[in-house]
């Protein structure tokens, strides 16, 4: 069984840690049920296991180092962080498959708005097609990052999770260079012309969790 949780305003980032280490320890140990937990941070950015020194390029904000994979992301009002805490033992120990999951969740999220959310090799995130924008210096078409993924696991417990942006201030992504991808920019639902709010996005999430993630552990026993 997995618990939904959504807390309204902003919450301490240094808070959402201990919040999920408690409850990672927890359902290792059998004491608790699975968590998605629905979030949004202050202004802050955030350093995972490969980030660069150099791809800070004004600590505008608060700059945390956390043990989840990938290089800086921002946190900030406006985007909706999804804390996953799920147990890999009962899913399959298989963290490529996993973080498949967790990109087909954001694109089939992305879809019940009528966007085209895509994953590109080498890029990890969900990306969308910006053909209203100048190609990039060699021709290839621009794309944005609408969704960032960055997780952890300890005993094969997941945490860390999703960002998707519905409309956040994105002048704030100008201190640092986003998941050292460079050429590349970043968009929010709003920002490409749709009219959606975090309760909607909320929905999608929910909706979408059970069918990715119900066909998948089918998958798995079948």
């Amino acid at each position: 069984m997995v618990e939904w949780l959504t807390t309204p305003g902003l919450t301490d980032y240094d808070e959402a840690l201990a919040v999920m280490e408690a409850r990672v320890a927890a359902i290792h140990a059998g004491e608790a049920d699975e968590l998605v937990w629905l979030v949004e941070h202050p202004p802050l950015y955030t350093a995972g296991t490969s980030a660069k020194a150099e791809d800070l390029l004004q600590a505008r904000f608060p700059v945390h180092a956390v043990g989840r994979g990938g290089q800086y992301t921002y946190h900030g009002p406006g985007q909706r962080v999804v804390y996953v805490m799920l147990d890999l033992n009962r899913r399959g120990r298989d963290v490529r498959a996993f973080v498949q999951r967790l990109e087909n969740w954001v694109i089939a999220a992305l879809a019940e708005f009528g966007l085209k959310g895509e994953i590109r090799e080498g890029r990890v995130g969900v990306w969308v097609a910006r053909p209203d924008k100048v190609p990039l210096f060699d021709g290839s078409p621009r794309e944005d990052k609408i969704a960032a993924i960055g997780v952890k696991l300890r005993r094969w417990v997941s945490f860390h999770g999703i960002a998707i942006n519905v409309e956040p201030d994105l002048s704030h992504y100008g201190g640092i260079v986003p998941c050292g991808i460079s050429g590349h920019g970043v968009t929010s639902l709003v920002d490409l012309g749709l009219p959606v709010g975090m309760a909607d996005l909320d929905v999608a999430l929910r909706r979408s969790f059970d069918a990715v993630f119900a066909e998948a552990d089918q998958n798995l026993s079948s």
